[in-house]
C-alpha cells in the first residue's frame, strides 16, 4: 500500500514542480514494492484467509503534507511495526521472514530520513537537491543517492550492478 501511496505523492509533488521530490517518492515506491514482493513470496504455502491492515496516514494532500504522511508511516514501520514481526517471526521460527522483515526495517530508516530531509527543503519552497540518482537495491530496498550506488549493498551484499537508478 505505500508504494501506492508513494505513485500519488509523487504525481503531486511532479505538478508541483518538485521534480527531484518526485522522483525519490518513486524511488521509494520501488523500494516499498520490494519489501512486498519478499515479505508476499514467503507466504507461498499459506492456505488461510488474512486480514491485512496498513496503519499508515492517509489523505493526500500538498508535498510538504505528503513527505510528513509518508515519514510517519516510516516511522510506524520502525518504531512499532517490525520490530514486533521480527520477534514474531523470530518465536515462530521464521528465519527467512525474519531477514526479510529485518532488511525492510533497515531501509525504513533511510526513507525516513530522506523524506525528512526533502520536507525541510519544500518547506522552504525550493526541490531537494539530488547529486546523481536515488539508487535502490532490487533485493532488500536499500537506498542511497549518488553518482553511483554502493559497490554492494550494505543490507544484503548485493553488487553495484543490481541496483536502479531514479
Amino acid at each position: 500500500m505505500a508504494n501506492m501511496r508513494y505513485l500519488i505523492f509523487a504525481d503531486i509533488a511532479e505538478k508541483e514542480g518538485f521534480k527531484n521530490v518526485a522522483r525519490l517518492f518513486r524511488a521509494i515506491a520501488f523500494a516499498e514494492q520490494v519489501h512486498a514482493r519478499n515479505h508476499y513470496d514467503l507466504l507461498r504455502e499459506y492456505r488461510e484467509d488474512a486480514k491485512v491492515v496498513a496503519a499508515a496516514p492517509i489523505g493526500p494532500g500538498n508535498t510538504s503534507k505528503n513527505l510528513e504522511l509518508a515519514r510517519a508511516g516510516e516511522l510506524f514501520e520502525i518504531n512499532e511495526m517490525y520490530p514486533v514481526y521480527i520477534e514474531i517471526a523470530r518465536y515462530q521460527g521464521e528465519n527467512r521472514a525474519v531477514k526479510s522483515f529485518i532488511w525492510a526495517l533497515e531501509a525504513e530508516k533511510i526513507h525516513a530520513d530522506l523524506y525528512s530531509i526533502a520536507k525541510e527543503y519544500v518547506d522552504r519552497g525550493q526541490d531537494m537537491p539530488i547529486d546523481g540518482q536515488v539508487w535502490i537495491c532490487p533485493v532488500c530496498g536499500h537506498t542511497s543517492i549518488g553518482r553511483e550506488p554502493p559497490e554492494k549493498c550494505p543490507i544484503c551484499g548485493v553488487p553495484r550492478k543490481m541496483f536502479v537508478g531514479f
